[in-house]
C-alpha cells in the first residue's frame, strides 16, 4: 500500500493529509494563515508563513500517520504572485493575494486587448488571475529575481525546480489555452516580455524530488485547488459540477476535451493534465463566501460560522443583500463594486441582516448555475458542494432553493488535498486509471428544492435589480 501527503496551500490555512491508495486519510494537520487586508484594495500573505505552514503541517500529517511516505502533492492557490530569488529562494516581495485589486488600472488601461485576450486564454481580463499583479509587482515593488505563481516557488522550496502545472498556468493570462503553451505576445501585452516563465507539467508529472519529511520521496501531484476538487467529486464527466464555499465560492463544470469560450461572463480553464490528456472546465467566481461570514463576525452579528444556523431567521422580511465586499467576479466582472444591503427598516434585526448575507451567497452562486447551463447548452441536474460553508444547512438549502438543483455535499473536509492526492497515487501507478484513482463515495447530505421555480425566480429577479441598482450608482 502507497502513502502520499497531500497538501492544501489555501488563502486562509494550509492543510496537508495522508491518504492510502484506497482513498483513506490517515492523519491531517492544519495552520491558519491570516491575510492582509490593505485599505488601498492590496491583500497579501507572508511567504515564509505560507512555506513554514506547508513544512509544518506535512511533517506533522506524516508524523501522526506513522506510515513511509511514497509521494507529496501539492494544491495552490492558482492566482497568487509573489517574486523572489531564483538562485537563493528568498522572497523578494509579499505573496500578492488573488482577491488583490491593485491591479486594476493596469487592466484599464488594456482594455483595448480585453477581447484578443479572452480570445486566447479563455479569461477575463480582470485583476483577479496573476498576470496583471505580476505586472502590477514589476511597476510598483521590484523588477529583480523571477515573479511567479506560489506553486512555482513552493515547488522550488521542496525540489529545486523552476515548474508549474498546466491547470494553474491557464488561470494566468499568458497561456494560449488551445495550444497549452506560453503565449509570447500575451506577456508583452502585460509588458512581462522576457521574464522567465516556469516549465509546464502535468498533474501526475513526478518534477523532483524533496527531503523535507527526512527522507526523499518525489513531489508530484501539482494542480490548482478548485480543478482538484473537482477531480476529488468526480466530475470527470462532461456536465457534471461541484462549488467550493470557501474564503470565495468557485462554481466549475466539466467540459472534457472542449476549451469552449463562454458566451456569458464565465472563464475556461485546463481542468488538470493527467495520462496525457487535458481535460477542461468553465467556471464562475464568487469573491466573498467565508470571507462575508467573517465580516459578519468581525461587525459582532455572530461569534462564528459555527453560530451561522442558529443566529440566521427564518426570513429576511424584505432586506436583500449584495455581499460584494470585494467587488463582483463572474458574470459581471466589476471589481468596483461594493456591497448592498437594502430593506431595512425599525423592525430589522441581526437576524434578518445574516439571513439577507446567506441568501445572496446563495443568489450569486445560482447565478453561477444558470450560466453554466447557458454555456454548456443544458441546466445542471445536480450540484455536488464542498468547503467549509457546506457545513451550514441554512446556506444549503437556500442553495438548492434558488438554483432549483438538488445540492449533495461532499463528505470529507478535504476535497482539495484528496485531488492533489489522486494526481500524486497517478503519478506512483502508471497502471491505475483516473475513475479508480478517485473511488467511489456517498454524500453526507443532500438537499433537495423546497421553492418553486417561480418563487426562486421571482426572488431572484429582484436580487438582480438590487444588483444592476448598486453598479448603476
Amino acid at each position: 500500500m502507497s502513502y502520499v501527503v497531500a497538501i492544501d496551500q489555501g488563502t486562509s490555512g494550509t492543510k496537508a493529509i495522508v491518504v492510502s491508495a484506497a482513498g483513506e486519510v490517515l492523519a491531517s494537520a492544519e495552520e491558519s494563515i491570516r491575510p492582509r487586508y490593505l485599505p488601498d484594495g492590496g491583500v497579501e500573505q507572508d511567504p515564509m508563513e505560507m512555506l513554514d505552514s506547508v513544512l509544518s503541517t506535512a511533517r506533522r500529517a506524516v508524523a501522526d500517520a506513522g506510515v513511509p511516505i511514497a509521494a507529496m502533492a501539492l494544491a495552490n492557490q492558482g492566482e497568487t504572485v509573489l517574486a523572489w530569488d531564483r538562485a537563493t529562494g528568498t522572497p523578494l516581495t509579499p505573496a500578492v493575494v488573488w482577491q488583490d485589486r491593485r491591479s486594476e488600472g493596469l487592466c484599464r488601461d488594456l482594455a483595448a486587448y480585453a477581447d484578443m485576450i479572452a480570445g486566447r486564454t479563455g479569461l477575463v481580463l480582470d485583476s483577479y488571475f496573476s498576470a496583471p499583479k505580476m505586472a502590477w509587482i514589476r511597476r510598483h515593488l521590484t523588477t529583480d529575481g523571477v515573479v511567479t505563481t506560489t506553486d512555482t516557488w513552493l515547488a522550488h522550496q521542496l525540489c529545486g525546480e523552476f515548474v508549474t502545472d498546466v491547470s494553474t498556468a491557464s488561470r494566468s493570462l499568458l497561456l494560449d489555452l488551445d495550444a497549452v503553451a506560453w503565449d509570447a505576445e500575451l506577456q508583452a501585452i502585460f509588458g512581462l516580455e522576457g521574464e522567465p516563465l516556469p516549465d509546464l507539467v502535468d498533474s501526475d508529472a513526478i518534477v523532483g524530488e524533496t527531503s523535507v519529511l527526512g527522507y526523499p520521496v518525489p513531489l508530484t501531484g501539482l494542480i490548482v485547488d478548485q480543478q482538484a476538487a473537482l477531480l476529488a467529486q468526480s466530475c470527470v464527466e462532461p456536465g457534471t459540477a461541484k462549488c467550493t464555499f470557501g474564503t470565495g465560492a468557485f462554481l466549475l463544470a466539466q467540459t472534457g476535451k472542449m476549451a469552449a469560450r463562454s458566451t456569458v461572463g464565465l472563464t475556461t480553464s485546463v481542468a488538470w493534465g493527467l495520462r496525457g490528456d487535458r481535460r477542461y472546465c468553465i467556471d464562475g467566481q464568487v469573491y466573498t463566501a467565508a470571507s462575508a461570514v467573517r465580516w459578519l463576525t468581525d461587525m459582532g452579528l455572530i461569534s462564528g460560522a459555527a453560530d451561522l444556523d442558529a443566529a440566521a431567521a427564518a426570513d429576511t422580511d424584505g432586506v436583500m443583500c449584495v455581499p460584494a465586499l470585494a467587488g463582483l467576479a463572474a458574470p459581471w466582472w466589476r471589481s468596483e463594486a461594493t456591497a448592498t444591503l437594502t430593506g431595512l427598516s425599525l423592525s430589522t434585526g441581526p437576524g434578518q441582516v445574516v439571513r439577507a448575507v446567506i441568501d445572496g451567497i446563495a443568489a450569486q452562486v445560482a447565478t453561477l448555475v444558470d450560466a453554466v447551463g447557458n454555456d454548456i447548452g443544458r441546466p445542471l441536474t445536480m450540484l455536488q458542494v464542498d468547503g467549509g460553508l457546506t457545513r451550514s444547512r441554512v446556506l444549503m438549502q437556500a442553495q438548492a432553493d434558488l438554483a432549483q438543483v438538488p445540492v449533495q455535499v461532499y463528505p470529507s473536509p478535504h476535497a482539495t488535498a484528496l485531488g492533489a492526492a489522486i494526481c500524486g497515487h497517478l503519478a506512483l501507478d502508471p497502471g491505475l486509471t483516473i475513475v479508480e484513482a478517485i473511488g467511489e463515495w456517498n454524500p453526507v447530505a443532500r438537499y433537495e428544492p423546497i421553492w418553486s421555480a417561480d418563487r426562486a425566480e421571482d426572488y431572484l429577479a429582484r436580487w438582480r435589480q438590487v444588483v444592476e441598482a448598486g453598479l448603476a450608482t
